[in-house]
């Protein structure tokens, strides 16, 4: 008798869900709709520019340019001036405005603290007042002519001007920094709340001091939160407006094109679309790059 062989039957798929998109789908439809729509719609646009027939009082129409309007942008000087001194300025003011959120909330998370729910109220307030009224605030405190902080620096023998060349921006960077640190103290502070507190007092047991626990236990699990805060400010540096923008209205030294996004805004106010779009598909780019290699690098010094 000899043995049959069975022959295993077709495999099985195994049966596709939806669940996981629809999951995703509350954050890939805005996601698709006021990110990519608008990225393509910019891109799209820069690759065309305006043309007048007829004459002075003609027709316009829209004519496809490819990329010509990006090479008026990499050419044009205030680009360069603009990028290399946002690209300063977050080397200063990231680095100082991290460090602060993070001494804020380790402050709060130590174990003498008091009144903590009062103090994190407290510094988180200045990023709830609206950009323009912080802006507004800050360049009344600047303004020579009505600061009594300047008078106070006067009569002292101190004679700054914080809306000249040489200091604007950094004064502009302390009202971002004066801004956001909370924020990112918040980020930080609910980082360090699901640090467990077996880990501290195994350190504490061990004879490690407050220091010790800050540095060498807390600040690597926490590390995750200080990429993202990283990451969060690299792209808020980069579309730095609303300061600029208040403060041009107070200090010749902040011109048009101060920052990358003050300058597309200033060449689609003068129907300058194309260029616009153009410059802003460049920042995005620069940005997203920056973003990533950012994340690359932590990623390495985690390894």
């Amino acid at each position: 008798m000899t043995p049959t062989t069975v022959r295993p039957g077709p495999r099985r798929r195994p049966r596709r869900t939806r669940a996981p998109y629809a999951f995703l789908a509350p954050f890939l439809i805005p996601f698709v709709l006021f990110t990519l729509v608008p990225v393509g719609y910019a891109f799209w646009q820069s690759l065309h520019k305006t043309e007048r027939t007829g004459g002075t009082f003609g027709r316009t129409r829209s004519v496809f340019a490819g990329f010509e309007q990006y090479a008026d942008i990499l050419q044009a000087d205030f680009f360069t001036d603009s990028v290399l001194r946002v690209a300063g300025f977050a080397l200063v003011q990231i680095p100082v405005m991290l460090a602060l959120a993070l001494v804020l909330a380790l402050l709060l998370d130590s174990a003498v603290a008091r009144a903590k729910r009062f103090f994190r109220l407290v510094y988180f307030v200045p990023y709830g007042i609206p950009g323009v009224v912080a802006a507004l605030m800050w360049a009344f405190l600047y303004d020579p002519r009505l600061s009594p902080v300047v008078d106070l620096l006067d009569s002292a023998g101190a004679r700054v001007d914080l809306l000249g060349p040489g200091a604007v921006l950094w004064s502009i960077g302390n009202v971002v920094t004066w801004t956001y640190t909370g924020y990112n103290m918040l980020i930080l502070y609910a980082a360090l709340q699901a640090v467990p507190s077996d880990i501290e007092e195994a350190a504490r047991m061990d004879g490690a001091n407050g220091w010790t626990i800050a540095l060498r236990i807390k600040l690597p699990i926490i590390r995750p939160a200080l990429v993202l805060t990283g990451v969060f400010s690299i792209i808020g540096t980069f579309q730095l407006f609303t300061e600029p923008q208040v403060f041009r209205s107070i200090s010749t030294s902040v011109t048009s094109t101060y920052t990358p996004n003050l300058a597309a805004y200033s060449l689609a106010s003068g129907d300058d679309y194309s260029g616009a779009a153009a410059l802003s598909v460049i920042l995005a780019a620069v940005t997203f790059l920056l973003s990533f290699l950012f994340l690359r690098f932590t990623a390495r010094r985690q390894a």
